[in-house]
């Protein structure tokens, strides 16, 4: 599917300028990219949302029947960044269901608030809000009152009662060392007691240990009913990145028995942390924290940057954001979902 739509905006010449306006457009332009094509484009894009991603987009299609559109985003003719939106039209879009979760991404360069007005705005003329449309925007820029008032001048109306999303970033460009002196005290004293309980850990990369870890995972949620993906959109996620080798299982062991496993999910020069489980003698062993400074290791040997360690809140999974903020990482908290 094919398409573009161009939003101008004059703006008030400064002194310096001059006597000449500034001429300021935002052109998005709807593409079918090859696979690698569209790799090739998130491969510039630092702390890429697992959202953004091919895989994510198939998974939504096998489980959820929702169709994906691919654009790119030129501010002044300069190709400045991407976005992936899902969609579903019935009777020839009359319904049309609409959604752009933590996106647009940009390129480095770009993504001011003023690229974000224009954007918003180019965005808001293609999909404007009308009767039988539903719009949902998961806008990827930190909460902060000028990106609120932003989305709010450009038409779009905040959801009550939803909380942004809420993450932990790990940088993973400085020496490992220097990522371990970051570690907080309590969580490098238990990953040092975690490498000496001899634990055996092995990697999956081709998803013959999905079936396994989703079943341990499905009944721990259950058994503690924490949030967390839903069981079996996770198995469609998890093999659909297994299909393109973007996928890591690293599972702990104890004298031959699983103690411990997380799920690991690659996209563009990014990662994400999407679940892990652990048993009680796992926790015990500290075999989590093993296996998350594993992850970290592994990650950086291949060249991935920014490790997404998943979501975080302080309301029912105050243990979980203590745990991932063990790594030193930068807590960031998005605008929320809007309209």
């Amino acid at each position: 599917m094919h398409g573009l739509v161009v939003y101008s905006r004059l703006t008030a010449p400064s002194i310096a300028a001059g006597p000449t306006a500034i001429s300021e457009s935002c052109t998005l332009e709807w593409i079918s990219p090859s696979i690698a094509e569209w790799e090739d484009r998130l491969s510039r894009i630092r702390r890429l949302p697992v959202l953004q991603s091919l895989p994510y987009a198939r998974a939504l299609r096998s489980a959820k029947q929702q169709g994906a559109r691919w654009g790119t985003i030129h501010i002044d003719g300069t190709e400045a960044g991407l976005l992936q939106i899902q969609e579903v039209g019935l009777a020839g879009r009359a319904v049309h269901l609409l959604s752009l979760d933590r996106g647009p991404v940009w390129y480095d360069g770009f993504g001011s608030l003023d690229h974000w007005r224009l954007f918003l705005d180019a965005f808001n003329r293609q999909f404007p809000r009308r009767l039988g449309r539903r719009r949902r925007i998961l806008p990827e820029i930190a909460d902060t009152p000028a990106a609120r008032d932003r989305l709010t001048a450009t038409g779009f109306e905040r959801q009550p009662g939803l909380p942004g999303y809420q993450t932990i970033w790990l940088d993973l460009t400085p020496a490992l060392d220097t990522l371990r002196a970051g570690l907080k005290q309590k969580w490098r004293n238990t990953l040092n007691k975690s490498e000496r309980q001899d634990l055996a850990v092995e990697t999956d990369e081709a998803g013959d240990r999905l079936d396994w870890i989703a079943a341990r995972y499905a009944e721990d949620k259950k058994a503690r009913d924490y949030p967390g993906p839903d069981p079996a959109f996770l198995t469609a996620l998890a093999r659909a990145f297994a299909a393109d080798r973007k996928y890591l299982v690293l599972t702990a062991a104890k004298a031959g028995d699983p103690v411990a496993a997380v799920i690991l999910l690659l996209h563009g020069l990014s990662a994400t942390y999407q679940v892990g489980w652990s048993s009680p003698e796992g926790r015990k062993l500290g075999a989590p924290s093993l296996l998350l400074w594993r992850s970290v290791t592994l990650l950086r040997k291949r060249g991935y940057r920014d490790f997404d360690l998943g979501g975080i809140n302080d309301r029912d999974a105050a243990g979980v954001k203590a745990f991932k903020a063990g790594l030193g990482g930068e807590e960031v908290r998005l605008v929320g979902q809007y309209r």
